[in-house]
């Protein structure tokens, strides 16, 4: 059995952050590699069957994200972002985090099972739901059939533990040539991947505890430990004397790595669009009608959709309740024709947020901030 403990920063720093980079290199290239294998295969009989799109897309997607988590790990690395811990309730983000996930997870023919004691923590809460994030992020690229997520809390001292468990391939069953080191010798370990890495340095920003248990019949088990939990003898202290020692949030990109759907039919909008969240370190995606939009929810759903509103309609309505019927508080923002304000209206139990067409470019990243950091 292999444990994999979390004591970060790592010693020989230098050395450690030169592999990192080399191993995002190299992911990249080999999921690049194979989507241009099928973009020759494509230009030289001029056919790809849906199968093949399919895993064309998610090749380049890959490869996306694993550039986007490099972005994450140098933001995380630097040692820059300020913190503002806060009482959350962990059992309570860890369930919003799998239910907003909960299409990605079952289009991947993975069943979750939780088993969650109700505490909370004392934590940043934009980090804490960058690191669960990504922790779903990895249990998914390794997890065979189930999930197996836990909250409970260690007796001594009193700290919240969450446990992941899962199967995954054996190292004999795994290519080794799917993820190589970049002396081109021997693989990296397969669940060492960029994910995980990410997962590690989230863990070390927070100041928790972290192990990970690779099992000899392929069974990984991960424990992140959470010192700041709030326990009955923490009665009495405020959140003053809680936050002392802590400095104003400072994170310039509180949103990075969080997935936003548009769907804009106006070039000029989706222009806008994209110039002002350029620097937020988000993943956009586009698309250009309900159609689309309702194809690229199917298996999986972004964390918040902006919306152009003459797109809005009965397709579009139903869209939206099959989305709320998964997630009830999703994040939802549209763009109206004109207008140059950021809009807050009740429908029944759910709060629309609308954005004027002239304020797209000095508003919506305040917008974004403002509705995804209220769904935490």
């Amino acid at each position: 059995m292999r444990a994999a403990t979390a004591t970060w920063p790592p010693e020989g720093q230098e050395e450690h952050y030169r592999a990192l980079i080399a191993q995002i290199g190299s992911e990249i290239g080999v999921s690049l590699s194979s989507a241009l294998e099928r973009v020759t295969a494509l230009a030289t009989t001029g056919k790809i069957d849906r199968p093949g799109l399919k895993a064309l897309r998610d090749e380049i997607e890959l490869a996306r994200r694993i550039g986007m988590m490099g972005q994450q790990l140098a933001r995380f690395a630097s040692g820059r972002i300020r913190q503002s811990p806060e009482t959350l309730s962990l059992t309570q983000m860890t369930r919003d985090v799998l239910m907003q996930r909960g299409r990605e997870i079952g289009a991947r023919g993975i069943d979750v099972r939780q088993a969650m004691r109700p505490i909370d923590v004392i934590v940043d809460a934009t980090l804490l739901h960058s690191l669960l994030q990504a922790l779903v992020d990895w249990a998914m690229e390794h997890a065979q059939a189930n999930l197996e997520f836990r909250i409970d809390l260690r007796p001594w001292p009193p700290h919240a533990r969450l446990s992941c468990h899962f199967s995954h391939r054996p190292p004999a069953e795994v290519d080794n040539d799917v993820v190589a080191r970049p002396d081109g010798d021997t693989p990296v370990d397969q669940l060492d991947t960029m994910s995980w890495r990410l997962v590690q340095q989230i863990a070390w920003a927070l100041k928790l505890g972290l192990e990970r248990q690779d099992g000899p019949e392929g069974i990984a088990a991960v424990t992140i430990e959470f010192p700041q939990t709030v326990t009955d003898q923490m009665e009495g202290v405020t959140a003053i004397e809680i936050d002392q020692g802590f400095g104003v949030s400072d994170n310039s990109k509180p949103l990075a790595g969080a997935q936003v759907l548009v769907l804009a039919g106006r070039r000029d909008l989706r222009t806008d669009i994209r110039e002002a969240t350029r620097h937020m370190g988000l993943v956009v995606d586009y698309v250009s009608s309900v159609d689309e939009a309702e194809e690229f929810c199917r298996d999986a759903l972004p964390q918040a959709v902006i919306y152009e509103s003459a797109l809005a309609g009965q397709r579009f309505d139903r869209l939206r309740a099959s989305i709320e019927a998964d997630v009830p508080h999703f994040v939802f923002i549209e763009i109206a024709q004109e207008g140059n304000t950021f809009a807050l209206s009740n429908e029944g139990d759910r709060q629309h947020a609308t954005l004027g067409r002239d304020a797209v470019l000095g508003s919506l990243p305040s917008a974004l901030i403002f509705e995804l950091s209220r769904t935490l």
